[in-house]
This record gives structure tokens, sequence and C-alpha cells, in this order.
């Protein structure tokens, strides 16, 4: 039995006006694995030119929870039926052909897909597992579309290949939302600064106390001389201050140093006059 899909969250306006479309795919396991990419990325509208098996459980196996894409999708006969009411047509390709035609980066490609959204249906074309799209099936693409991967291993499965071009397609989607630059899927999240983060930024004060207690602290262990200090406090002070440690790092750190200093004094290691800074539970 092939699992049940997964609660449907196709997100993007895209899910029905962008249409992905796989020719003669010969194992049934990769439209499987493109219905889970596309589920992935908010889309939903999947079309198989005379697949070799479809439906079958090793497709729906591979969905991955994403059974409700290949539930609707559409099985017809040849690519003219695939595309006859779409707008703009983009398929997959290497480059090298005789005659030129037009071609793009995922990238532009999703671009361009964006500003078709009001106009119809978009059809992204995926050709064969062994031999891609034939020429005439190029020709009735407007656009081709070439995916720049190792020239010296350039052979992406085709669930691969859908899910760079629906990858981008998505991210067209996002930056174009309202407010997108506060958009939390789009933005980086690297120190307490950050939306997301899950504890506050230390405080200068809180910085401070441990700078105080890290001094007394590598004093104790006699690796820190006050009398000849020369650059040591000011490069940790500039490494841990570039770091950009949020409290409860500043009070694991703290804890560290309350366990040195206290292993030192069972130890008689503890310097004479050695200053005790206030400790902080972690």
């Amino acid at each position: 039995m092939h699992k049940p899909a997964l609660p449907s969250s196709f997100d993007l306006p895209a899910r029905d006006y962008v249409r992905v479309v796989l020719v003669e795919t010969s194992h049934s396991g990769n439209i499987g694995a493109v219905a889970r990419a596309m589920k992935n990325m908010g889309l939903g509208n999947l079309w198989l030119v005379s697949p070799r098996s479809f439906p079958d459980e090793t497709s729906y196996a591979r969905a991955a929870g994403a059974s409700d894409v290949l539930d609707r999708a559409r099985v017809v006969a040849t690519l003219d039926e695939a595309i006859a009411d779409c707008v703009l047509v983009m398929g997959t390709s290497a480059r090298g052909r005789k005659v030129p035609w037009p071609v793009m980066s995922p990238t532009d490609a999703a671009q361009q897909v964006g500003d078709y959204q009001e106009r119809g249906e978009v059809a992204l074309v995926f050709g064969r597992e062994n031999n891609g799209l034939s020429n005439d099936e190029l020709q009735r693409c407007h656009v081709h579309i070439h995916i720049p991967s190792n020239p010296d291993y350039g052979s992406l499965n085709v669930a691969m290949a859908v899910q760079v071009l629906c990858y981008e397609v998505r991210m067209q989607y996002l930056r174009g939302l309202e407010n997108s630059e506060n958009n939390p899927q789009l933005k980086a999240i690297n120190s307490p600064e950050d939306a997301g983060w899950d504890v506050p930024a230390a405080t200068v004060a809180e910085l401070d106390g441990f700078f105080g207690h890290l001094e007394a602290t590598l004093a104790d262990i006699e690796f820190h001389r006050r009398d000849n200090p020369r650059q040591l406090m000011t490069r940790l002070r500039r490494l841990f201050q570039r770091a950009r440690p949020d409290q409860m790092e500043i009070n694991i750190l703290r804890g560290v140093l309350s366990a040195v200093q206290k292993t030192a004094t069972d130890r008689g290691e503890t310097t004479a006059g050695a200053s005790q800074q206030d400790q902080q539970d972690v």
C-alpha cells in the first residue's frame, strides 16, 4: 500500500498555473520522486506524457506523502496535448543546438514564470531519463532551460532537475511577496540580533562581567600575568565580541570558568590574592 498524502500545503498561486510535464518517463519511481519534489516547493500540477507505467505502487511509494500530487496528475498521449492550452512552454535542454534557441538559466526562467502568472498556464517540460527531449519536442518550446551542472558529469536524474526548477520558482514567489525583506524563510539567522534566535544577545554589562571573570581565571591558573599583560585580554575581548554570544552562552562560559577556578583551588594552584568574580548559574 502506498503512503497516504501528507496534509496539502500548496501555498503558491503557481500550484496550478505552473504545469510540470514529464515526457515518456521510463521508471515510475521517478514520477513519485518528482511529485515529492513538487510538493516540497508548493506545486501540484503534474502532467505525464505516455509514461511507461502509471499509476503503480512504486510511484506512490517514492512520493513519500505526496500521493495527492499523483492522484490529480493528468496522463495524456502526446506532448501537444500536454501543452495545447499553455501560453508559455519551457523545456529543459543541454546547450549546443545547431540552430541557436533562446536559453535561460533556472533563475531567469523562474523570473519569467512569475511574469506569466496573470496570463495563463506555463509548462515546464522534462524529457526522458536516457536522452531527454527530442529535437522536435524542443522546437515546441518557446525557451530552453539549461541547468549549469558539472560539465564532466552533467546528467541529472529527472527528479533532481524538477527540484532545481521548482526551487527557483518558489524562491521567485517568496521574493515577490509583500514585505518579502522580512520573510523569515528568506532571512539568515546568524546571531542573537536576528529574528528567530532563541536567547537574547548578551548585554555590555554581561560581557564585561565575563571578561573580568575570564581575566581572573587566567591569572589563577598563571596563564595571564597582570604585571605583564601584553595584548592577551585585548585579543580575547576582540574574539568574544566578534562571536556576539547570547546570554545563555555567556552563562555557560562563566560556568566553565568557575569550574576551572574550583579545580585550581582544589589543587592549590590559585595564585595569592587572585580576585574572584560573582558567579552566575548556567
